[in-house]
């Protein structure tokens, strides 16, 4: 399974910004799709992620700003990001966990996403 991810930036506050993660290879029907994120200095944390049903969770911190949703037929998923702040400022990592025997999770490479103040 490959995930390439797209959108990364260098946006002002208030501005917004859309990322796309295309997975490849072998997608089961059960999965999960996600985005996490990772600043400097922290761990990495939940943004969003989407069921294949279209069931959503969000992190608080992002809740309406934040839009993630998937293209089933396409196995991409997106991040809609608007009202964006500098604590946004990340790389932004694409997940799939997947059901097979048990759960399986990949990771993409990752995108930078800069908020200037």
């Amino acid at each position: 399974v490959q995930l390439v991810e797209s959108g990364g930036g260098l946006v002002q506050a208030g501005g917004s910004l859309r990322l796309s993660c295309a997975a490849s290879g072998s997608i089961f029907s059960i999965n999960v799709m996600g985005w996490y994120r990772q600043a400097p200095g922290k761990e990495r944390e939940l943004v969003a992620s989407i069921t294949r049903g279209g069931s959503t969770n969000y992190a608080d911190s992002v809740k309406g700003r934040f839009t993630i949703s998937r293209e089933n037929a396409k196995n991409t998923v997106y991040l809609q990001m608007n009202s964006l702040k500098p604590e946004d400022t990340a790389v932004y990592y694409c997940n799939l966990g997947q059901l097979v025997a048990s759960w399986d999770y990949y990771w993409g490479q990752g995108t930078q996403v800069t908020v200037s103040s």
